[in-house]
């Protein structure tokens, strides 16, 4: 049945090791279940409101359709969540910022999500992620470990903003950063140790410790999940014809698609999903999963539901099959019930996991061909801009831009590298930059 359902191989799969792959994952994704309602807390006021209690339930909703269409019908361990960044896009650009009601957010990204069905059944997406470049498939995978290593540093407080630096060490005698050094030191022990699930018990550790350090806050265990009705199908049809809203829906569609195709490459490198011509397998199905969850989500009351790069933290301790999405899955639906017991997990026993995975992720570099400059330069441009620009898609488009004109340059050995699809795909790039500049 295991094998059925979810791609279970009782002869190179272990049903405890996908079981804690789920649960790491969860567990370094739950931080949505709380950031998302916060965010869309600027909009639960006024004539208009969009209740941020029930934005909670939509958004484990959202997690929950998602990850089990990714277990079941792709079969792969990756978790899906709404997208962190895209949902401050849909609030305070297109609702706060541009005026225009919650109701027609949610239609852009319902439509989007029905677009990227399309582009999925015609295998758009699937071409655009197997024709990226080997060298740059190989810097995803690391330029993405840099950018979860960036967020659990900064969600740690170990590295804060600065006006005059942009960055800088935080105060480590701060008591949250302090356990997030611990729990650092004790997730790093414990992988050095090679202890199985060596990344949970290092979260769940450190949440223990910080009971007594005040920083982990215990309020109840269980609460019903509040109604999700006040914003369930609540589209805007009359105005789906407007160049405003092309516009929002091909800006959720570029940001969404990129990031996407960045976490599938960059996470089943890492997992070893991959054929022998270096293109991930099953591609298509983690693709459309994407689509019909985006298309969920929007129907819910959400913004843009994507796949996580969190899901890192379950193939770094052994996730393979949809198994590890269906305990994740599961976990969301339980936190539905338990939401306090699990928003209690401070960031500082999640940021150090991540850290830890952006160490697992960077393994990848020793597949770029850094002698060749006209690949180990847009290989390093990719991987340095994710955490700088905070968008795995920028660090793509920067990428793949930079791969076309050097090899350009390099006569007609280049040229032939490039191929019609990243050609397309450049001159788009170019285009989108020259528009935000003008």
């Amino acid at each position: 049945m295991l094998k059925k359902l979810f791609g279970f191989d009782p002869t190179k799969h272990k049903v405890r090791t996908e079981i804690i792959a789920g649960i790491t994952t969860f567990l370094t994704m739950a931080y949505i279940l709380a950031v998302n309602p916060g965010i869309f807390s600027a909009l639960d006021s006024g004539d208009n409101p969009m209740p941020t209690t029930a934005v909670f339930t939509a958004t484990a909703l959202a997690a929950i359709v998602g990850t089990l269409v990714m277990a079941i019908y792709a079969k792969k361990p990756l978790g899906l969540a709404p997208g962190m960044g895209i949902n401050a896009f849909f609030v305070f650009t297109v609702c706060i910022g541009m005026g225009y009601r919650w109701q027609f957010a949610l239609t852009a990204v319902f439509l989007e999500g029905i677009l990227f069905i399309i582009l999925s059944i015609f295998k758009i997406r699937e071409l655009i992620a197997n024709t990226i470049p080997a060298g740059l498939k190989a810097a995803i995978g690391a330029g993405i470990g840099l950018f979860i290593a960036f967020i659990g540093l900064h969600n740690c407080g170990i590295v804060v903003n600065n006006p005059d630096t942009l960055v800088t060490l935080g105060n480590f005698g701060d008591r949250a950063t302090l356990l997030a050094l611990i729990g650092l030191f004790i997730c790093g022990l414990l992988m050095v140790q090679k202890v199985k699930g060596g990344l949970l018990w290092g979260i769940l550790i450190t949440t223990l410790i910080g009971i007594p350090m005040g920083v982990t806050q215990l309020n109840g265990v269980a609460s019903a999940p509040p109604s999700v009705a006040p914003i369930f199908m609540q589209m805007q049809w009359h105005d789906i014809f407007s160049p405003e809203m092309l516009i929002i829906i091909l800006t959720f569609l570029f940001v969404d698609l990129f990031d996407t195709i960045g976490t599938v490459v960059g996470v089943s490198m890492k997992a070893g999903m991959v054929d022998k011509r270096g293109n991930v397998d099953g591609v298509g199905r983690m693709l459309m999963s994407d689509a019909i969850a985006t298309a969920a989500g929007a129907m819910l009351g959400t913004s843009t539901t994507t796949t996580y790069v969190e899901s890192a933290a379950g193939v770094g301790v052994g996730g393979r099959t949809g198994l590890t999405a269906f305990v994740i899955a599961v976990c969301f639906a339980l936190a539905l019930f338990l939401s306090p017991f699990f928003l209690a997990i401070p960031a500082a026993a999640t940021g150090p996991a991540l850290i830890i995975v952006g160490v697992m992720m960077c393994s990848s570099i020793t597949k770029i061909v850094w002698d060749d400059f006209s690949e180990a330069i847009p290989a390093f441009i990719t991987m340095l801009m994710m955490p700088l620009s905070y968008s795995i898609s920028e660090g793509i488009m920067l990428g793949i831009i930079m791969y076309v004109l050097l090899n350009v340059c390099t006569g007609k050995k280049g040229m032939k590298k490039i191929s019609p699809t990243i050609w397309v795909l450049s001159v788009v790039f170019v285009l989108r930059y020259l528009e935000k500049s003008l």
